[in-house]
């Protein structure tokens, strides 16, 4: 166990008074992330003492549990329940050192997720796999401040397409360093011959000519995607101001999918009170078959394995096991069933509610048997209007950090933005690219 001290006095002094590992800290979350993120898997405990609003508060962006030593003369419930009112997961309320630290020592915590944590996990994965992703929209001033943030961090090699002088010089008027980035325009890079020449390969059997494939070489996303088939690059990240169609259409043309997969799904990755959670298919597949569902089940927990999380996969419906009937519910049983087929080791149950999905109480009243409800974390959505729903209202209400959407299927990783996306969208979702990358 290792407990987290703030840096004052009578915190470290709780832990080490008792022979107590501690790291002492200085205010501020960027160190604290640090700290927590370091010591992944193993469990932290946040020491508070003096200023509870602010404890409560670094416990909970941190996602790490909180363990209090209330003041004299504060009632320890009144303590609770305010920690507990800031969003923080509580350890324990301790009266006195020595009692904090039995709590603090006794706590057996699962690792909690925070999104301060989770990103500073992803730059850090994303790093260590040395992949090289190709950003096509290099006249888009959200790219090249993200670019600059990766590039300093080291955490990928980047190519970015667009015209070499504006793209630097724009960058040197943004006061951005893309020294390290390499710059290839697709209208006067002699490669673009030889993509030409490949893609009409790829595609002489739709009538496609070379004289069309230059034409179509000159095209960002078809360019940068010739780049991946080619070896030249390891993923691509684009949306920022192109549709999704324009930019994994050239995938389907060019990467093409993975063996044994039928169909390009998605998925978020949703952090939210202490989980890291994965919803599935928000963003790709209208309405898919029950053989389709199950497809996407085994997929999604691929992908979320990736991603740190041990999956347990959830079928979702408005009806729990037997209790409910209909064409959905019979869709949800088949879809179940279809991903068994597919891939025995994966745990996957269903149709369950949201509810008794993720609540053990209410799977114990319901499901008493299933090994995924009450512990599922990749939950798996009907169709694509109930699972974009469902992840934009977790995000904008329940205050959730989305990540993606994440595309799965594809021979070699791409991801598409939204055109609203911000600049840490765009570096979360290169260093989720390279992750990928880094996981053929």
């Amino acid at each position: 166990m290792l407990l987290t001290a703030l840096g004052r006095g009578l915190d470290t002094a709780a832990a080490q008074a008792f022979g107590l590992p501690v790291r002492p800290l200085v205010r501020g979350n960027a160190d604290i992330a640090d700290v927590v993120a370091d010591a992944a898997p193993e469990p932290v405990v946040y020491i508070g003492t003096g200023n509870l609003n602010f404890d409560a508060q670094c416990g909970a962006a941190l996602g790490v549990p909180l363990a209090i030593l209330s003041e004299p003369g504060v009632a320890a419930d009144l303590t609770l329940r305010e920690a507990e009112s800031l969003g923080a997961v509580v350890a324990g309320i301790a009266a006195d050192p020595e009692e904090l630290a039995r709590v603090s020592a006794g706590v057996t915590a699962t690792q909690v997720m925070s999104a301060v944590v989770f990103e500073h996990w992803l730059l850090e994965r994303a790093r260590q796999t040395r992949a090289h992703i190709v950003l096509p929209e290099g006249d888009d001033d959200r790219i090249l401040q993200a670019a600059d943030q990766l590039l300093a961090k080291n955490v990928c090699e980047l190519t970015i397409l667009g015209e070499p002088e504006r793209v630097l010089a724009r960058a040197e008027e943004l006061g951005l360093d893309l020294s390290a980035a390499h710059l290839s325009n697709p209208l006067t890079d002699p490669r673009a011959e030889e993509f030409a020449q490949d893609f009409a390969e790829l595609r002489k059997s739709k009538g496609v000519t070379l004289e069309e494939a230059r034409e179509t070489m000159k095209d960002i996303s078809y360019y940068a995607t010739m780049m991946i088939h080619k070896g030249l690059a390891d993923g691509m990240v684009s949306g920022a101001a192109h549709t999704t169609a324009h930019t994994i259409k050239p995938s389907f043309q060019i990467i093409k999918t993975q063996p044994g997969t039928s169909v390009v799904s998605s998925i978020f990755l949703m952090v939210m009170r202490g989980r890291l959670w994965a919803f599935g298919d928000c963003a790709v597949n209208p309405n898919p078959t029950a053989e389709q569902l199950g497809e996407i089940a085994v997929v999604s927990a691929c992908t979320a394995a990736q991603f740190g999380i041990d999956p347990r996969v959830a079928i979702l419906s408005y009806s729990t096991g037997t209790s409910g009937t209909g064409p959905d519910v019979d869709r949800a049983a088949a879809a179940v069933a279809a991903a068994r087929k597919l891939d025995p080791e994966v745990l996957v149950d269903g149709p369950l509610q949201f509810d008794a999905a993720c609540d053990p109480g209410v799977a114990a009243k319901k499901l008493p048997e299933s090994e995924v409800a009450g512990r599922a974390n990749v939950f798996i959505f009907p169709d694509l209007e109930a699972g974009n729903i469902g992840y934009k209202t977790a995000q904008r209400t329940g205050h959730a950090l989305a990540v993606g959407p994440i595309l799965q299927g594809l021979n070699k990783p791409v991801n598409d933005l939204s055109r609203g996306a911000t600049v840490p969208d765009i570096v979360n979702t290169v260093a989720i690219t390279a992750i990928q990358a880094g996981g053929k």
